[in-house]
């Protein structure tokens, strides 16, 4: 059955052109990803494609008695309360306490923050509308992104969820996982991508990753591109081999990053490539002392409630920590004590000497809308150079769009330029909060890439599945009763404690590491019972290590290349002397390759 069938489809913005001779159909079973950086057009097709707008030229039609279901990016509820818009059917009120919108009932909509109408609406489209008939009854559901404003168990939750249903599914997400996951199991699966006014399908049969023939189809595509394209082409390269490497290799620290980003695209050594900017970015970053941030004892009281409890935590030299927990948790006013924006109730914050703060909030802070973009990263205080235009051009600010004035973005836009005001202020201490919210896959590419090779210490809260195992060591979960704890196994390993929690519940409390007190500092802080180092510094040892592993490796491959053009020359001299400098650099990679081995052994033993 066709549910929806465009052709020719224009679709402008102001005086601005967003897409242009487009055709798609979407039959039932399908399962189609729209992706593209902010402002390509994601949010105005989908609203065309549910018969809410009109495109300027083309045509949608749509099949007969077809049954679609919409999520806005930002619904509007009709006026009363939240019970009188979802109903009292049982699935609805399953689906709203999963959400976590369950005790919201009798509460007005036009009460509701933007992230609870937010999630009332999901549940709505979830569960079939108010009518509470199941969601199997649509024959496609469009979501704009569904995951914004869910905690990390909601999320594995929704993607069961949607997994499961046979009704088409046209969604945007920046969740990765997700869209591996909806493009690969159920249905044959398109992510579709939208790129300069046009857009590039990318296919996959049932039971393979349209996400990964979306990676593969890009990278091949920008090779046949303009130069100024290598950025997109390598992190897409990089995010391809790493998601082939399959869920667990995913997951585990350290990423064994042993290839050079630069290989993998050309099959060949690696040039000059966005690293090199990477590095110098992080050059002027104020080298950290041996004290970052250590909390004792601390404890936070909001209103009545206390959200956190006898916290011990020591943030280390070069330390990626990830905060995760339910919402209402505590994991923001966590970040805000570590990072100072506000002083613990009860125990101790001390903080090194050589800090130097930078702290992302959720929420977008109110920019000059009359300042230009490349004013705002350089500040009141001196005219841009070109470090603050090469960490623009970094995170997709390119060419006229440096000068463009704020009011003038848009709010995918204003996120990303906020990230980059912090990152230009060289902070060796990154508190980043949701930092993911509303960023397109480009710039969260760019985004782990960087935190990948910048020196300082990260302390990061995101309902990003794969971002958190990207950029993150150690997992820190924050208990139902305010403590602090490290979480074995990272991300997966948290969830599938908490999946398992209502019948571990039943006969033991939640896992700790020790009984007492000083035992969870030992747990939350990272340190091991012997004096040996800590995980923190055994992971930032190991992320030096496989740096230098891809400088031996590119060392390697290029005397080898030398060697074997010699040999045909005949230049035996020349031949003696390379090859004794490819002997000893393939002793120095050896060397290294045992180094990150024992490294690795002892990280996974912490």
């Amino acid at each position: 059955m066709i549910c929806v069938d465009a052709t020719g489809l224009r679709i402008e913005q102001s005086d601005r052109v967003l897409l242009d001779d487009l055709d798609v159909t979407i039959r039932r079973g399908d399962r189609v990803a729209l992706v593209g950086v902010n402002g390509s057009g994601k949010t105005s097709l989908l609203r065309v494609l549910a018969g809410h707008d009109a495109p300027a030229a083309g045509e949608v039609r749509f099949g007969r008695d077809a049954r679609i279901a919409v999520l806005d990016q930002d619904p509007v509820l009709p006026p009363g309360t939240v019970g009188e818009y979802l109903g009292d059917h049982w699935e609805v009120m399953s689906i709203a306490s999963r959400l976590g919108v369950g005790d919201l009932l009798d509460r007005r909509t036009d009460q509701l923050s933007g992230g609870q109408a937010k999630r009332v609406a999901l549940a709505a489209v979830l569960a079939g509308n108010s009518g509470g008939a199941d969601a199997e009854a649509h024959d496609l559901v469009i979501l704009d992104e569904p995951t914004n404003h869910l905690d990390l168990e909601a999320i594995d939750w929704i993607e069961s969820r949607l997994t499961s249903m046979t009704a088409a599914l046209l969604l945007v997400t920046h969740d990765r996982l997700l869209l591996d996951r909806l493009t690969t199991t159920v249905g044959p699966g398109r992510v579709i991508e939208l790129d300069g006014r046009s857009a590039y399908e990318h296919g996959a049969a049932t039971g393979t990753s349209a996400y990964a023939a979306f990676l593969d189809g890009r990278a091949e595509r920008l090779d046949r591109e303009a130069s100024e394209e290598a950025t997109r082409k390598i992190l897409a390269r990089r995010e391809l081999a790493w998601l082939r490497r399959g869920a667990p290799a995913r997951s585990s620290k350290p990423k064994a990053r042993l290839r050079s980003a630069a290989e993998i695209v050309s099959g060949g050594p690696a040039g000059p490539d966005v690293r090199d900017e990477a590095l110098a970015l992080g050059a002027g970053t104020t080298r950290l002392g041996n004290q970052v941030v250590e909390l004792e004892g601390v404890g936070q009281v909001l209103g009545d409630r206390r959200v956190l409890r006898d916290v011990d935590l020591l943030v280390e030299p070069g330390a990626r920590l990830a905060v995760v927990g339910p919402n209402g948790s505590g994991k923001t006013t966590l970040l805000d004590v570590v990072s100072g924006r506000r002083d613990p109730a009860e125990g101790e914050r001390r903080v090194g000497s050589t800090v130097v703060g930078g702290h992302a909030d959720q929420n977008v802070a109110d920019l000059d809308g009359d300042l230009t973009v490349l004013k705002l990263v350089a500040g009141p205080y001196r005219e841009p150079d070109h470090e603050d235009r090469a960490l623009l051009r970094r995170f997709w600010f390119e060419g006229a769009t440096q000068h463009s004035p704020i009011r003038m973005l848009s709010g995918g836009e204003r996120r990303r330029l906020q990230l980059v005001t912090v990152l230009a202020a060289k902070p060796n201490l990154l508190v980043l909060d949701e930092p993911t919210n509303d960023l397109d896959l480009d710039t969260l590419r760019s985004l782990e890439d960087f935190l990948d090779e910048w020196p300082g210490a990260l302390v990061v809260a995101s309902h990003d599945r794969a971002f958190l195992d990207r950029v993150a060591d150690h997992v820190l979960a924050i208990e139902p009763d305010g403590t602090v704890r490290r979480v074995p196994g990272g991300v997966s390993g948290w969830l599938g404690e908490r999946s398992s929690a209502s019948s571990a519940s039943a006969s033991a409390p939640p896992p700790r590491a020790g009984g007492d007190r000083a035992e969870r500092r030992r747990d939350a802080k990272g340190r091991s019972r012997s004096d040996g180092p800590s995980a923190s510094t055994i992971g930032r040892r190991l992320r030096e290590t496989e740096r230098a592993m891809v400088k031996a490796h590119t060392k390697v491959d290029s005397l080898t290349d030398q060697v074997a053009s010699l040999a045909e020359s005949g230049d035996h001299t020349e031949l003696a002397e390379r090859g004794a400098e490819l002997t000893a650099a393939q002793a120095d990679l050896d060397r290294l390759e045992t180094e990150w081995l024992d490294l690795a052994e002892r990280s996974e033993s912490l």
